[in-house]
């Protein structure tokens, strides 16, 4: 029994149109069959699969139905976290796709699943991404304050999630916490964040995210170890489709 994870798999067997005017890489010719052959490789039954975000590019339920159908048809135990791009999934509204796929998809939304001894936590998340003003070397020299404080008001509204979620899984006497998020924990400008400070305070063994896709934008976060924890991105070209073994 081994826990992987991966995110940003975008898929659009009900959207095609839209994903064609959005992924132009070549890493993306045919992905979704290399990614179904390698979790038909890698994964067992016994395994369990986070998806972190960014599973569709449907606009609602109807269309991505195909696109989630594809996902329940994977090995194993399949968790699913909610990404920017996920607009069949309103978060007020997750007990309606906990029935829908009872048994099938498992939603991680203000609540935690088990991994062995540990808590599998997490939440969207949020990070301010601009824009940001460059000057004539390219360096950032400011950024659209307006925007930031929006941004700010979703980190704290994030953070409130995933405090939910820590606090259930402590509450049923669990110590060990994997995190999960879609948004990176900082953005290019931070070197903490209302994220790292939560997995610092709860002590997250590993912190693993998504969203930061594109070469240019793979090295957006924290990667590698940093104040007790690992910190790793799972996007799903970053990984060329194959996902991170977390844990045996």
């Amino acid at each position: 029994m081994s826990l992987y994870a991966i995110g940003d798999l975008h898929l659009h067997f009900g959207s095609e149109l839209k994903a064609r005017s959005q992924l132009h890489d070549r890493v993306w010719k045919d992905h979704e069959q290399k990614f179904l052959k390698n979790c038909r490789k890698m994964l067992s039954q016994e395994d369990t699969l986070v998806l972190a975000g960014d599973h569709s590019w449907g606009k609602n339920l109807t269309e991505c139905e195909k696109d989630l159908q594809f996902i329940a048809d994977l090995p194993g135990r399949k968790i699913l976290l909610r990404g920017n791009h996920d607009m069949f999934w309103d978060a007020k509204k997750t007990d309606r796709l906990r029935e829908l796929y009872d048994g099938k998809l498992y939603f991680l939304q203000d609540n935690y699943f088990s991994y062995r001894e540990y808590a599998i936590v997490g939440t969207k998340g949020y990070t301010f991404e601009g824009p940001f003003y460059l000057n004539a070397y390219h360096q950032i020299c400011g950024w659209d304050e307006q925007e930031e404080e929006h941004a700010k008001k979703l980190v704290e509204r994030e953070a409130v999630r995933l405090r939910t979620s820590l606090e259930a899984a402590k509450q049923d006497g669990y110590r060990k916490f994997l995190l999960f998020l879609h948004y990176p924990p900082t953005n290019i400008l931070e070197k903490r964040s209302a994220f790292t400070e939560m997995a610092k305070e709860y002590g997250a063994e590993q912190v693993i995210y998504a969203h930061c896709h594109g070469e240019r934008r793979f090295y957006d976060s924290i990667m590698g170890e940093f104040e007790g924890a690992e910190y790793r991105l799972v996007s799903g070209d970053y990984l060329r489709w194959k996902p991170l073994k977390i844990m045996d």
